[in-house]
């Protein structure tokens, strides 16, 4: 066997690596972190395969086995990320009905603690004028840097700190009913209430930033993954109209997220109509969906956008939805199976949550 054919079979091989693990049920660190660049293992994936078709010359039946474990490795990657492509049907309806009335426009934004660019993230609050703002990572100089915002946005929720977790909720919506809870870690916060559209219909609301696995923060997924999914067991109990968003630390098309979807009966608007990959803002080539917002199935899309760089590690995410009854009976929620509650229902009881649902 020449080395060049030697070459492509390890490369093959460490292409299945990725897939294995991700079928998998384990919440080691290192394990989870392959659901996250599944765009990127697709390129290279395709960019082997179409190499390693014209090294080996097919005289061993391994050339074989290695083409094929390949490709279905390929196909695995690809239909994860597929509903996130423009090819896919969109989840969440266009809003098309004229003039809307009864909007909210939602912008997210991971600042990094240390970044000190203040006014970019000014700039684009005073160009898209949202209604809501949720900070993630700020803590007391942010806090005071956004101090004219107070103005405008006149009810506010603010939990500064300076590890990592610190979390600033500006409205010009009246908040309602706020209340900051720790629900897996004592030093995460969410934040949870209700806000008030113009029409004076009533949303919850609920603003998360749980610790993501790594070998810094979580050796394992399991806090995370409670963190998520009893958020969307109770969430389908509650049976409202809903808006989820903030950096959960996962990407969108993982296994948590999606049955976290699917136990709530929340929305993705970004199915059909792109990644909106909000991290890593530095590195073109490392990039995957962590910022979210999801919403209950009465609510219709206007505009969604990955706003520019603002100096943090994150780009921030801006949505605007119209609040609509009528959607209800087009939209489907997401429904999940028995066995992938239980399986939810178990990953709640790990991680043994500070509280009883949210």
């Amino acid at each position: 066997m020449e080395i060049s054919e030697l070459i492509m079979l390890v490369a093959c091989a460490v292409l299945l690596i990725p897939s294995i693990a991700s079928v998998t049920r384990f919440d080691k660190w290192w394990i989870r972190a392959f659901d996250f660049p599944r765009i990127q293992i697709s390129i290279l994936s395709s960019v082997v395969l179409v190499i390693a078709i014209f090294v080996f010359d097919f005289s061993e039946v391994i050339h074989f086995i290695a083409i094929g474990l390949l490709i279905l490795s390929l196909f695995y990657q690809l239909d994860k990320i597929y509903p996130y492509t423009w090819f896919a049907k969109k989840e969440v309806m266009q809003f098309e009905d004229g003039d809307p009335t009864d909007n909210i426009s939602i912008l997210v934004s991971n600042v990094l603690t240390p970044n000190k660019d203040y006014h970019k993230l000014l700039e684009i609050v005073n160009r898209r004028q949202p209604d809501i703002l949720l900070t993630l990572e700020s803590d007391n100089k942010w806090e005071e840097a956004l101090k004219d915002l107070e103005k405008d946005y006149q009810y506010c929720v603010k939990v500064p700190q300076d590890n990592l977790y610190g979390m600033h909720l500006y409205s010009k919506l009246k908040l309602e009913e706020t209340e900051v809870r720790y629900l897996v870690k004592e030093d995460i916060p969410s934040i949870h209430g209700f806000v008030r559209l113009d029409d004076n219909s009533k949303i919850r609301i609920h603003c998360m930033h749980p610790r993501p696995p790594s070998p810094s923060e979580a050796q394992t997924s399991t806090n995370r993954d409670a963190e998520l999914l009893m958020l969307g067991r109770d969430v389908r109990k509650q049976d409202e109209s809903v808006l989820v968003f903030g950096d959960l630390n996962d990407v969108a098309w993982s296994r948590t997220t999606r049955l976290f979807q699917q136990m709530s009966g929340l929305m993705d608007p970004r199915i059909g109509r792109g990644f909106f990959n909000t991290f890593h803002a530095d590195y073109l080539f490392f990039r995957w969906p962590l910022d979210h917002v999801f919403h209950s199935n009465d609510f219709t899309l206007i505009d969604i956008a990955r706003e520019k760089h603002i100096g943090s590690d994150h780009f921030p995410m801006y949505i605007k939805l119209n609040f609509e009854r009528k959607a209800e009976l087009e939209q489907n929620k997401p429904e999940a199976e028995d066995e992938e509650k239980e399986w939810a229902q178990n990953k709640i009881d790990d991680a043994k949550p500070r509280e009883n649902g949210v």
